[in-house]
């Protein structure tokens, strides 16, 4: 019975809106020529990052900076990676809903309750 039902939610997770639109956003950018060279200069923009990290030509918080730096210059550039940054922020939102919802089942505690009913308006 257990296994039916998380079966029946991974068909729903599936067959989502989220990951709908994430896969078709996925897809856009897997097309798209600039998109595609765009990731790879973001990607050898980290490989540099990190291996000035690791040489100690910079701190970790200015690999981090420049990492993020990089990361908003990419999305800026590129609509189709932009909707994807989008698409895939929704589902994994939906997901971590999901879990959270889970684990509130299975160990009673609300990952988002202050134990102040006045911040939610009460428990479960």
């Amino acid at each position: 019975m257990i296994l039916e039902k998380a079966h029946e939610l991974g068909e729903l997770i599936k067959n989502s809106p989220e990951m709908k639109a994430m896969d078709e956003a996925d897809e856009a950018q897997k097309n798209d020529k600039e998109a595609q060279e765009l990731l790879q200069e973001f990607n050898l923009k980290r490989m540099n990052i990190a291996r000035d990290m690791q040489a100690g030509k910079i701190q970790q918080a200015e690999a981090i900076v420049k990492n993020n730096e990089a990361f908003s210059e990419l999305i800026n550039k590129n609509k189709k990676i932009a909707d994807y940054v989008e698409a895939k922020k929704a589902f994994d939102e939906m997901v971590t809903k999901i879990n959270q919802v889970l684990n509130f089942y299975i160990t009673g505690q609300d990952p988002n309750c202050t134990h102040d009913c006045s911040t939610c308006g009460g428990c479960h």
